[in-house]
């Protein structure tokens, strides 16, 4: 795995008392990446917490690039982060870390077991959305930070930005999740289960005690998750039935084969399969009343300023799903991007979010947002 390197771009700070977790289970110390754009004003108020998906990481933005002379390295945010964008550092002191699990920095199966002084793998213990979260607390308190003016995130990153305003109402003013869900539906966790079989299933997985990645197992979960996070429009426009090198490839593969074998060796050189295991099942488990009562009530008494953002062609969080979260918290506004780029536009489709997220965020109190 080629891990990013983080000697440049990326702090970390080792909290080495005992972290607790949602399972009862507890890690010895924890380790977590970030990265933070802009500067944090004397009342510790300004601050965004940006949350990302399943395979991403804490370089949500080249604003601290180029290092050292080096050319700038891109975020998976880059287009909503940076001046006169919907997150602007020279207004908010933006955060964004490595989740809980992740294999980018912060403790996950990678890490160093301590008791061992191997890797954790199998044996790190069962983490759940709410763990993620309560991480992100401790690293902000530690940054100085009293309040957050906003969380967002997409996908499993909103999910995160559901349960901070659970968990810590007080702590956040407003939320923007998007292409999320309130709790995980029978659909993504058929998809999730299938892709973690093909993992398990590898020969070279080890039960969990491989040296070198099983390239194939983790290949075939990427192709799986890509189909669901585009669309059948965006497929068929971008790559219809279309051979790949017809001159040169006897075997007649189609584009869009050849397409998701890229997307899942590519996966493979930059990401963990433990970590894949991990981050699919803290997304399965993930469910706002879980232990805490009816759905629609928890939804209801969350009072952050709320904008949900929906995704028209999205098959994996359809923006009915996103509609329904938006009712059922109290002045909520919605928006829906129109793409036929599916789950995959919200980090795509930045010219239709930028305005939408600058003007939300730009209401002071007392000042009714506009239904959008």
């Amino acid at each position: 795995m080629n891990e990013l390197d983080e000697s440049d771009t990326t702090n970390t700070i080792e909290f080495k008392e005992r972290f607790f977790l949602e399972s009862g289970k507890s890690l010895p110390s924890v380790t977590v990446a970030y990265e933070t754009y802009g500067r944090l004003n004397t009342e510790g108020t300004n601050a965004i917490l940006i949350c990302h998906a399943l395979t991403g990481d804490s370089h949500a933005s080249s604003l601290n690039n180029p290092v050292n002379g080096r050319p700038a390295q891109k975020g998976w945010w880059e287009g909503l982060i940076g001046k006169n964008k919907a997150f602007d550092p020279e207004e908010y002191f933006i955060v964004c870390s490595n989740v809980l699990g992740g294999c980018y920095g912060t403790s996950g199966p990678t890490s160093i077991d301590p008791s061992t002084e191997k890797k954790y793998g199998i044996n790190f213990p069962e983490i759940t959305v709410r763990d993620m979260v309560n991480l992100q607390y401790k690293l902000l308190q530690k940054l100085g930070v009293t309040k957050l003016a906003a969380v967002s995130g997409g996908s499993l990153g909103g999910m995160q930005a559901l349960e901070w305003a659970v968990i810590y109402p007080e702590f956040v003013e407003k939320i923007i999740p998007i292409a999320t869900a309130a709790r995980h539906s029978a659909w993504c966790i058929g998809l999730n289960s299938a892709a973690r079989k093909a993992i398990t299933d590898d020969k070279d997985w080890n039960n969990g005690c491989y040296v070198e990645q099983p390239r194939n197992g983790l290949a075939t979960a990427r192709m799986i998750a890509m189909i669901s996070y585009r669309s059948p429009e965006s497929f068929s426009k971008r790559f219809g039935r279309e051979i790949s090198n017809p001159s040169e490839n006897s075997s007649g593969r189609f584009q869009v084969e050849s397409y998701l074998r890229y997307q899942g060796e590519k996966l493979v050189k930059r990401f963990d399969a433990n970590t894949y295991l991990y981050m699919t099942n803290a997304s399965d488990t993930h469910d706002l009343g879980r232990e805490r009562g009816n759905l629609h009530d928890v939804l209801s008494n969350i009072r952050a300023k709320t904008l949900c953002i929906g995704i028209s062609s999205d098959i994996l969080y359809p923006a009915s799903e996103q509609k329904e979260i938006a009712a059922s918290i109290p002045g909520s506004s919605y928006f829906e991007i129109d793409s036929i780029h599916g789950h995959d536009a919200f980090l795509i489709e930045f010219d239709q979010m930028n305005p939408v997220i600058k003007n939300f965020l730009n209401v002071k109190e007392g000042v009714e947002y506009e239904k959008v």
